[in-house]
């Protein structure tokens, strides 16, 4: 085997080696019922952000998630949870997904990524 080929070789390697979402930190689903769509002050929550931070504080701050929210690696700390409303920006909620997310009580897949010092979300519902 020749250097070049030596090295294209390693090159393969290392390119089919790497994970498919390198900047992939974690993922989970949630479910997100009728008390996610509302703040502590009972007002209505009409963003996408505000009710994925509302559960996930529900879950991780009162320990009142629903029976079929999974944890998740990010948002436990407080400053990640203020984060959300940019990483929604950065990432993926189609519109159908933003339609579900604020009108009903969907099942999520939330998968948070950091890549070239940017964290961002994309979120799904199924």
């Amino acid at each position: 085997m020749t250097a070049r080929t030596s090295f294209i070789a390693a090159i393969l390697l290392i390119a089919f080696a790497a994970p498919a979402h390198a900047g992939l930190l974690c993922e989970y689903t949630a479910r997100l019922s009728s008390q996610d769509h509302f703040n502590s002050r009972g007002a209505r929550l009409n963003a996408v952000a505000a009710v994925i931070r509302q559960d996930r504080y529900y879950f991780h701050v009162e320990g009142a998630g629903d029976p079929e929210d999974e944890g998740d690696c990010f948002f436990a700390d407080k400053r990640n949870r203020e984060l959300l409303e940019r990483m929604i920006a950065n990432g993926r909620v189609t519109a159908r997904a933003r339609r579900a997310i604020v009108d009903g009580t969907p099942m999520i897949r939330v998968r948070i990524y950091r890549e070239g010092g940017r964290d961002y979300v994309d979120v799904d519902v199924f």
